[in-house]
């Protein structure tokens, strides 16, 4: 008999095709971009520099994932974070980011120091 609610396998499983969908570098860039409010495929294709079909794309990817919702709007479909909790999540994953490249950077420091004095 199921409960319906589900198992920790599942939970683990939904965690990590929701981090799949952010896997990709114009994902991050238009999710970058739509945390500051909804845009139009034109728009984000214009503000990244990348052609309108890898924009449509990867907007596909992000609905498909529950990530981002679309309305229309007139004629043209508007795209938004469907969380804005989102925005806090790229915030933290720079700065972890950044905190690792402080430590590589410390760390290829010690090496050159480390080899000037053994040369």
């Amino acid at each position: 008999m199921t409960t319906g609610s589900p198992t920790a396998q599942q939970r683990y499983a939904f965690k990590a095709d929701f981090f799949k969908a952010l896997a990709h570098p114009v994902r991050i860039q238009l999710l970058e971009r739509l945390v500051d409010g909804d845009r139009s495929v034109q728009e984000l294709q214009q503000v990244l520099g990348v052609a309108q079909s890898v924009v449509s794309q990867q907007l596909a990817v992000l609905r498909a994932r529950h990530v981002v919702e679309a309305r229309k709007s007139g004629t043209t479909v508007r795209y938004a974070v469907r969380d804005p909790l989102i925005g806090q999540l790229l915030d933290v994953a720079w700065k972890i980011f950044n905190n690792q490249l402080i430590g590589t950077q410390a760390m290829l420091r010690d090496l050159q120091r480390e080899r000037r004095r053994h040369s």
